[in-house]
């Protein structure tokens, strides 16, 4: 996560202290929180990290889906393998309907990704997350599960 920084800021805060990874990993084990580890087929390197969180089911049957990727494995289409991984089993496993994902605008390597998943814009809300101490304007992209 450290040697990643750099590619991370100012999009996401992932954990990078001992601290801050035994709370997400707390975080992760909450029963409406999934988190998956992507990894690389031919060396099981893990080379990022798929979230689906603030799960709600009953009529909604949906959730927040955030990801990164580490330096050294991004521009090479891993994560859009392990993203498309994730969405199957967010639709089977969790039986969910619908995955949305905040974006900030800025933020084009993450908007081409799930673009090419097949996720559409929803709409833009100004100043909706807090990172790094910021309040940031995010694109909201959401795609329907097919199960």
């Amino acid at each position: 996560m450290r040697h990643s920084r750099a590619i991370h800021t100012p999009w996401v805060c992932p954990p990078d202290t001992e601290e801050l990874f035994a709370l997400y990993l707390e975080r992760m084990q909450a029963q409406n929180n999934v988190a998956y580890l992507i990894c690389e087929a031919s060396t099981h390197a893990i080379i990022g990290v798929v979230n689906v969180t603030n799960i709600i089911m009953g009529a909604f049957c949906s959730a927040y889906l955030g990801y990164y990727v580490f330096t050294g494995y991004e521009r090479r289409g891993l994560m859009r393998e392990g993203l498309l991984v994730a969405m199957e089993q967010a639709s089977q496993a969790l039986a969910l309907h619908r995955l949305e994902a905040n974006i900030q605008p800025d933020n084009l390597a993450s908007v081409a990704l799930v673009q090419s998943c097949g996720f559409s814009k929803e709409g833009y809300s100004p100043r909706y997350l807090k990172v790094d101490g910021e309040w940031r304007d995010h694109e909201r992209w959401a795609i329907i599960l097919e199960a």
